[in-house]
């Protein structure tokens, strides 16, 4: 395997029906992580960490263009204020994907002083399923 830029990556996010959507076009950044939890259980016979490893975790947030075109951005989110579902988000990069059951908690839109029209979209992992590439 090479070192490769994320130029060409996908992202699909559900809409609140249930439907794929890829949305890659409208994103013009993302960050995600997949952090794990770690519980201290030093005992006083140690003399540095111990740790146990616990859940897995998994979020997001999108940043985008606004767009209200059929099936796009402004149609995926647009539903997080007034529905409770969890979407399955899709990273895909270099054939390696990375699907996730999340709850998106926000949509938030802004217009810049300057005009431009955008959005943010933060997540997190539901359902329990370790996130997990494939």
């Amino acid at each position: 395997m090479a070192k490769e830029s994320g130029i060409g990556m996908s992202i699909a996010v559900d809409d609140s029906g249930g439907s794929a959507r890829t949305i890659s076009n409208d994103i013009t950044n993302f960050d995600f992580s997949t952090p794990r939890n770690v519980q201290v259980v030093t005992g006083l016979d140690k003399s540095a960490e111990e740790r146990l490893q616990l859940l897995a975790d998994f979020s997001i947030t999108i940043n985008g263009v606004f767009n209200d075109a059929s099936n796009q951005s402004h149609a995926v989110f647009s539903t997080v204020p007034s529905s409770s579902v969890a979407r399955t988000v899709t990273i895909t990069v270099s054939g390696q994907s990375l699907p996730n059951e999340t709850f998106f908690n926000d949509y938030a839109i802004t217009r810049a002083a300057t005009g431009e029209l955008t959005f943010s979209a933060p997540g997190t992992l539901t359902g329990g399923t370790v996130p997990t590439w494939a």
